[in-house]
C-alpha cells in the first residue's frame, strides 16, 4: 500500500542513492516524501541501507547520486537536526547536566543561557532530579532519556532516530516508546525512527516504509491510521495484529527482492 499524501512535504529524497568507496552500493534510488510533523519508521532487513539513509538525511554523508529537497524551509536543510544514535555516547567523565549542554557549548551557549533549556529538557524525559548523576549511575533507559534530551535542548524541528530503543528490556522499551510519543506530539516534531522491530513500527508510526536488501530502496509505504493517543488496547488490536502482519510480509518480500 503507498500513501499518496498531499500535506506540505517538509523532506523529499529524489532518487538518492549511495555507493561506498570500497564499491559498496548501499542505497539505490530511494524515493519519498515525508510530511512536516510526522512520524514514520524505516524498517528493512539488515545492511539494506537504513542507517545510511538517516545519515544521509541529516547531512553527516553525501548522497552518491539523487538529491534531498527540504521544500518547507525553502529548500535549505534545518541548522538544527536532533540524531540519536543506537547507544546513548554519552561522555561517561561528565555529568548528565553536561552531557546535555555539550551542543549548545559548542554554539558558544553560556553555562547560565543554557541551564534553563538543559532543565527543561530533563524534564520532558523525566529526568530532572538526576542532572548531577553521572552516566554509570543511570540504568540502560535512563542513558537513553539522557540521550533523548541531548538531541531536543537545540528545540530542532527534526529527530532522526537510529534504533535508539533496540539494546533495552521489552518493558522499558515500550515505556520508552510511549514517551517518544508525547514528546512527538507535544513538541510536534518531524521524526524519522529506524527499527528492526515491526512491532514497534507500527505502534509508533503514521508511516512505515519498508525497504529492500542491499541495494536498499523503497518497496512499500504503508499507512498506520490508528489514532493517537495509543496504547494497551491498540497493541492488543485486530488492527495493530493485522498491520504487522502485513508489514511482517512485505519485509519477507524485500528480503528476496
Amino acid at each position: 500500500m503507498v500513501s499518496n499524501s498531499q500535506s506540505a512535504a517538509l523532506i523529499e529524497l529524489r532518487r538518492v542513492g549511495k555507493t561506498y568507496r570500497g564499491g559498496t552500493n548501499a542505497l539505490e534510488n530511494v524515493d519519498t516524501r515525508i510530511e512536516q510533523g510526522s512520524f514514520v519508521s524505516l524498517v528493512g532487513p539488515s545492511g539494506c541501507g537504513k542507517s545510511t539513509l538517516l545519515r544521509i538525511v541529516a547531512g553527516l554523508i553525501a548522497p552518491s547520486s539523487g538529491e534531498i529537497a527540504w521544500p518547507a524551509t525553502g529548500g535549505a536543510r534545518p541548522a538544527d537536526i536532533g540524531f540519536v544514535f543506537q547507544d546513548a555516547t554519552l561522555m561517561p567523565w561528565a555529568r548528565v547536566f553536561d552531557n546535555i549542554y555539550l551542543p549548545l557549548k559548542l554554539r558558544n551557549v553560556s553555562r547560565k543561557d543554557a541551564t534553563p533549556r538543559i532543565m527543561d529538557a530533563l524534564k520532558r524525559v523525566g529526568l530532572e532530579d538526576f542532572a548531577q548523576s553521572f552516566p554509570r549511575e543511570l540504568s540502560g533507559g535512563m542513558r537513553m532519556r539522557v540521550s533523548i534530551a541531548r538531541a531536543l535542548v537545540t528545540r530542532p524541528p527534526v529527530l532522526l532516530m537510529d534504533e535508539p530503543f533496540a539494546a533495552l528490556d521489552e518493558f522499558t522499551r515500550e515505556k520508552l516508546d510511549d514517551d517518544l510519543l508525547e514528546l512527538w506530539r507535544g513538541e510536534n516534531w518531524t521524526v524519522v525512527f529506524v527499527t528492526h522491530s515491526v512491532y514497534e513500527s507500527v505502534y509508533l508510526s503514521e508511516r512505515v516504509l519498508v525497504m529492500g536488501a542491499r541495494p536498499g530502496r523503497i518497496l512499500h509505504d504503508i499507512a498506520i491510521d490508528a489514532p493517537y493517543p495509543r496504547g494497551r488496547a491498540f497493541r492488543e488490536s485486530h488492527d495493530y495484529v493485522t498491520r504487522c502482519a502485513e508489514i511482517s510480509a512485505a519485509l519477507r518480500e524485500g528480503a528476496v527482492a
